[in-house]
């Protein structure tokens, strides 16, 4: 089967660009929300805190009969000075019996007051499944200050990396296919933020960093192609070229994606709870680097070439008719 990619462009530009768009709009409405005030709701890795995850013991006989009472939970916290922590109920076998609050610096003390305290409410909990987490504000925000330099400076190489080695037009759109990817996966993490309570942590970055070579590499194989093809048939139409040059790499392409896909999809089903939204991360942003890389940086590729090349006869046509 051959693809012809460019005749449909117009529909694989309006299938971006309606979830790019879906992901801003709820990124905005994240950043409206007094919960998260973020375009995606960040982890205590960003902005310091506390976060308690505590799960009931359901071995003990009765402790488990009845669903946590989430407006239970608010009010203990209340009780507790900590109106104002985020709190959201999680799954443990197949029930909501166990809770996560995230709230403000808290001393051991006062971890152990909350905890009692919620016991006496929920029931009692199983000190093997709980986790407490603490990362102080300024930590946060150097996470994210060295996370946001380091996206920055790989964009940097890249342009630099790509303008050296291929034409500027090529590098532009390997850009704008990279910067799609991480729109996308951006975007999908905002929505499951705000449905969800999906937070983004540090290696949210890493993940970003990651889908960004993943996503140029898959370009810079199809661009190749395309530059090799215009040396040897500096004739030829340029839609052909990239119909072409797509076609010859698309079995490598799919190939490197699933394979990655297996590796990921085993992470994100075995790996646990610190890695599952890593892997997920990757996982989006690797089907949107491959659905780029062909569909979106080919053929905004060849519009621009096309256009060029129009504007160059138009002027030509001008000035003899001068």
């Amino acid at each position: 089967m051959k693809l012809s990619i460019n005749k449909s462009r117009s529909l694989w530009w309006t299938i971006s660009s309606a979830i790019i768009l879906t992901g801003i709009i709820s990124m905005v409405i994240s950043w409206q929300n007094p919960n998260i005030k973020a375009p995606l709701r960040p982890s205590l890795d960003f902005i310091g805190g506390t976060r308690l995850q505590l799960v009931r013991d359901c071995s003990l006989p009765g402790n488990c009969d009845k669903p946590i009472d989430i407006n239970a939970v608010r009010e203990v916290a209340k009780d507790q000075g900590l109106g104002d922590s985020s709190i959201q109920l999680i799954s443990e076998n197949g029930r909501e019996n166990g809770i996560t609050i995230r709230t403000k610096n808290l001393e051991t003390e006062q971890r152990t007051q909350l905890q009692n305290a919620l016991s006496e409410k929920v029931g009692t909990f199983d000190p093997q499944k709980n986790q407490i987490d603490s990362v102080g504000p300024t930590l946060g925000k150097e996470l994210f200050r060295t996370g946001i330099v380091a996206l920055i400076v790989s964009f940097i190489g890249i342009i630099i990396y790509l303008s050296f080695r291929f034409q500027w037009d090529y590098a532009v759109f390997a850009i704008v296919a990279t910067f799609h990817d991480i729109f996308i996966t951006a975007g999908i993490f905002s929505i499951l933020g705000l449905v969800a309570g999906v937070e983004v942590d540090s290696l949210f970055i890493v993940a970003l960093l990651t889908i960004t070579g993943f996503s140029v590499n898959d370009t810079v194989v199809i661009y190749d192609r395309i530059r090799e093809t215009i040396k040897t048939n500096p004739q030829r139409p340029i839609a052909e070229i990239v119909d072409d040059a797509v076609n010859q790499t698309l079995s490598r392409s799919i190939n490197t994606s699933l394979t990655s896909m297996l590796s990921l999809f085993a992470i994100f089903l075995f790996g646990g709870e610190t890695l599952k939204y890593f892997s997920l991360a990757l996982i989006i942003g690797f089907v949107a680097g491959g659905y780029s890389s062909i569909f979106i940086a080919s053929t905004l590729l060849t519009w621009w070439r096309e256009r060029t090349e129009q504007l160059t006869i138009d002027n030509t046509i001008d000035t003899s008719v001068s």
